[in-house]
């Protein structure tokens, strides 16, 4: 008797322990995830990769590049020729990242860059501008990104 006891009440501790670890598997918010500091790890132009982090023969040096979005909603963007730019930015929906207001205002800009985002997890991001880059010759840029 004692013995069937504790069997039910180790399966009943068991079966409670199992349904209390399946809440905590919840994907949290893109607005979360993408709070972060975040470097380049693979930049393509014009679907040339132009950088991969440690390769030595890149043919454009994003070592500078930073998109700091640690503190919400300001956002501090640094291109990969070390120029760095402050502005605001938003999600308005869970593909879309849009940094506003940036100061000084990037060329060609007016202020504003839209990215697309490709896909997100807790330490890679990877963005598509939306527009071309005249820093980078008219290039449609996409990034992936690490947070280190």
């Amino acid at each position: 008797m004692r013995k069937t006891y504790f069997i039910g009440f180790f399966s009943v501790v068991s079966m409670f322990s199992l349904l209390m670890g399946c809440k905590g598997n919840k994907v949290a918010p893109v607005s979360e995830r993408i709070a972060k500091v975040w470097t380049a790890s693979k930049v393509d132009e014009n679907s040339t990769t132009v950088y991969t982090k440690g390769a030595t023969n890149n043919i454009r040096n994003y070592a500078s590049f930073k998109l700091d979005l640690s503190s919400a909603p300001t956002v501090k963007y640094t291109e990969f020729d070390g120029n760095t730019f402050t502005g605001q930015y938003s999600l308005p929906d869970d593909n879309t990242l849009k940094l506003t207001n940036l100061n000084p205002s990037p060329t060609g800009d007016n202020g504003s860059i839209t990215f697309t985002i490709n896909s997100i997890d807790d330490n890679n991001l990877k963005l598509t501008r939306t527009t071309t880059s005249q820093k980078t010759g008219g290039s449609t840029n996409v990034y992936t990104l690490t947070n280190p």
